[in-house]
């Protein structure tokens, strides 16, 4: 792995490097995903059914694609006990810090005849995606699912791979039943963000889509945003650890690998005041990537993406995390708390020795759907507001009109809007 001295330049090569993971750069791909949402738009179950026979290599009918009660009862019957207490527990945890987020509706009211509020409306159906692919995701399915119970989402769809069998993994339904959700579909892909987005015969249209997914997806939600809303079109996972000389060089080397195995575009970085610290991290990575399941995604990975930064002194140090904004931000130095009030731009923060990035991935209840690739400058992490809507409440008595009507008045005839002018005028003829 790279060690690298901080300069203005190697700043922003660092940063033209990353932004190339970004969706925008996905442009080979946009063409074969546009075709997949149109024609589900235009063929809905029938294109789904075929692109789930072509891509997933099973036989989904409108019989089939909804997971059954049944279903659901065997996967219970394959997941070991120990891991349905931890989900349990997680679920604990995920629920109560997103509880602290809830907004109510409000109203502020004036002895003249003045009422101004805000009114908080739970979205009516909201579309889940999880991932198939290589690997189970539980813990994406808590992290999307809980925030949107909370917020009192009517109902929540979720839509899922499933294999050749058209069996969908056990985990991913029992942390579904477990989270709440209403229903489940065997579909994946852009073809199910589409199928979420527009309807089709057998999945019910939604108002949102969330949930993580590779590039097709990615640029299925972008596709398809305006006709619902959506969380974001998320880049490859990262991390960045910002540490001091008192940082252990061991612990170092495993956080930054615990974002590396995900995928061959993700970010692992190092920035640090110490070069001492640098060269032991890369050490212990080197050891630590011989004895991994997925060295050679972690490989790739650290090759492309990876860095040990060396600054100058924590101010640059500081100054270089906020720049890159990354997903994943843990804080290990002497003070890490201090350090903490001078970051900006950062999804999660995690601080101290004993603070690690998978903390947040599964357990403590901060959610981990994040902003990647720089948007964590204007993004924020998933939220119970992601789930929410607000309408604006305007009540005034004529009193109180009468006070104001000749400045909107003023106003509507200062930008030539006649006929809102006439709206205010008619109320006060003689």
């Amino acid at each position: 792995m790279r060690i690298v001295k901080l300069t203005e330049d190697t700043k922003k090569d660092i940063l033209t490097n990353l932004l190339k993971r970004s969706p925008d750069n996905y442009g080979s791909y946009e063409e074969t995903v546009k075709n997949i949402v149109n024609d589900i738009h235009s063929r809905r179950d029938t294109a789904l059914f075929e692109y789930t026979e072509k891509f997933d290599h099973a036989k989904i009918n409108a019989d089939n694609v909804r997971v059954t009660e049944a279903e659901i009862e065997e996967a219970y019957t394959q997941v070991d006990a120990k891991l349905l207490e931890t989900i349990r527990k997680a679920i604990v945890n995920i629920r109560t810090y997103h509880e602290k987020q809830k907004q109510y509706s409000w109203f502020d009211s004036e002895n003249n005849g003045t009422l101004l509020g805000q009114k908080v409306t739970p979205l009516a159906k909201v579309g889940v995606y999880v991932p198939g692919g290589k690997a189970a995701y539980p813990s994406s399915v808590l992290m999307n699912v809980i925030p949107a119970k909370v917020a009192g989402v009517g109902k929540i769809v979720m839509t899922t791979p499933c294999n050749a069998e058209g069996k969908v993994y056990p985990t991913t339904l029992v942390a579904a039943k477990e989270a709440g959700v209403d229903e489940v579909y065997k579909a994946g892909g852009a073809q199910a963000i589409a199928a979420l987005a527009y309807g089709t015969e057998s999945i019910p249209k939604v108002d949102k889509i969330v949930g993580p997914g590779n590039i097709f997806v990615a640029l299925a939600k972008r596709c398809v945003f305006g006709h619902v809303s959506i969380d974001s079109v998320a880049g490859p996972s990262e991390i960045m650890v910002l540490a001091d000389e008192t940082a252990n060089a061991r612990y170092v080397a495993a956080d930054l690998l615990s974002q590396a195995e995900h995928d061959e575009m993700a970010s692992a970085i190092l920035v640090t005041t110490s070069r001492t610290l640098a060269e032991q991290v890369a050490v212990e990575i080197e050891q630590f990537v011989k004895k991994l399941s997925r060295k050679e995604i972690i490989q790739k990975s650290l090759d492309n993406y990876g860095y040990l930064l060396v600054a100058k002194d924590m101010d640059e140090a500081i100054a270089t995390a906020n720049a890159i904004a990354s997903e994943h931000l843990e804080i290990v130095t002497a003070n890490p708390f201090e350090v903490m009030t001078k970051i900006h731009n950062a999804g999660a923060m995690f601080l101290g020795t004993y603070s690690s990035e998978p903390l947040g991935d599964y357990f403590a209840g901060p959610n981990h759907v994040l902003p990647t690739n720089g948007t964590a400058r204007f993004f924020s992490p998933l939220s119970v507001d992601d789930f929410i809507k607000k309408s604006s409440i305007i009540s005034y008595s004529k009193e109180a009109l009468e006070a104001v009507y000749q400045d909107i008045i003023q106003f509507a005839e200062c930008e030539q809007l006649t006929a809102h002018a006439n709206s205010i005028r008619v109320r006060f003829e003689d």
